[in-house]
């Protein structure tokens, strides 16, 4: 697999980033889940897609249940409406559990994976908030997990976590090569892409060639929104 790396002065700021999935992720959304999300049934059948490597798969990121699709409320409008809408019902935590159509909205050019990893079952999302400013944190807006387990649950249950903050001023808008750095829970992916940046942990029992196919499929999440896929 050809290691692709990052332009230098992105480098320094992102790997510092880097930090598996021990970080924010963990137990967030546990204690306001109930109060904003619907059934969390799944549908019993996946279409798996060959991956080329041995013993792997993808599934498409539609074809899994994203527990926050039936959120009560969903915010509208343009960006910022959205933004200080899901602030306003914040509970604590400066992560607060959103829904694809508000993510899309708060952050246009956000991508997000066509293919996630095989046993993926669910996926949770949400914005994450700078608790000073109201405003939508920089190192970390917008945060996703990719569960083989009901979400919250157990933290191993996570196959993926993937983190996207702004990109730092300078950086150009085009999609930058990807650097992997080895972390203690697995492989984190990190790059850029139109004034974005991303970070996609991969655990360990997931081989680096999967993780790479499954950066390699990100899309508009606009593109995999409810009746869309």
């Amino acid at each position: 697999m050809m290691k692709r790396l990052l332009r230098p002065a992105v480098v320094l700021l992102v790997v510092l980033a880097a930090c598996g999935e021990s970080g924010p992720l963990d137990g967030i959304g546990n204690a306001s889940r109930d109060l904003v999300v619907g059934d969390t049934t799944t549908s019993s059948t996946v279409t798996v897609i060959s991956a080329g490597i041995v013993g792997e798969g993808l599934v498409g990121s539609g074809e899994v249940l994203w527990l926050n699709d039936e959120i009560l409320e969903e915010a509208t409008g343009s960006a910022e409406a959205v933004i200080e809408s899901v602030w306003g019902r914040r509970s604590g935590s400066r992560f607060v559990q959103a829904s694809r159509a508000e993510i899309a909205s708060a952050l246009p050019t956000l991508q997000f994976p066509a293919l996630l990893a095989v046993g993926t079952r669910w996926v949770t999302s949400q914005l994450v908030y700078d608790l000073d400013s109201a405003k939508l944190d920089s190192d970390t807006a917008a945060a996703f997990g990719m569960w083989r387990v009901e979400p919250y649950t157990v933290t191993e249950g996570r196959l993926m976590v993937l983190r996207v903050g702004f990109a730092p001023d300078g950086v150009p808008p085009e999609r930058s090569d990807v650097t992997p750095i080895a972390v203690p829970d697995g492989l984190t992916l990190i790059w850029t892409d139109a004034g974005l940046r991303y970070e996609l942990f991969c655990r360990s029992n997931l081989s680096e060639e999967l993780c790479f196919a499954v950066s390699d499929s990100f899309t508009a999440l606009g593109g995999v929104l409810p009746g869309e896929q």
